[in-house]
């Protein structure tokens, strides 16, 4: 069984910054890709941004030079670097993964979800 715990959610000024982590644990073989969706009221879900194997990144296009994602592959760690929030950035920040278990095989993991303010 693979759990994903997100961290680092919160209320912040416009302009301001926060670090979102997210910790996989569990039966894990290997991490394929780990990474960040979002979503708003009303809104779908949407990536912000994803790492793969290999270090390969992708953002989405209204977070590119504000966001950045980094992994610790030896503790099974992504992190999201936010700098100069913006209020369009308010919303629930979700940790997915693709990881390849010792039990189960690939498939996809979310974790709880993390509340993003960016507010005056």
């Amino acid at each position: 069984q693979v759990q994903l715990v997100e961290s680092g959610g919160g209320l912040v000024q416009p302009g301001g910054s926060l670090r979102l982590s997210c910790a996989a644990s569990g039966s894990i073989f290997r991490v394929n890709s780990m990474g960040w969706y979002r979503q708003a009221p009303g809104n779908q879900r949407e990536l912000v941004a994803m790492s793969y194997y290999g270090g390969i990144t992708n953002y989405a296009d209204s977070v590119k030079g504000r966001f950045t994602i980094s992994r610790d592959n030896a503790k099974n760690m992504v992190y999201l670097q936010m700098n100069s929030l913006l209020a369009e950035d308010t919303a629930v920040y979700y940790c997915k993964a693709n990881i390849f278990a010792t039990d189960s095989g690939a498939r996809v993991y979310w974790g709880q979800g993390t509340q993003i303010t960016v507010s005056s």
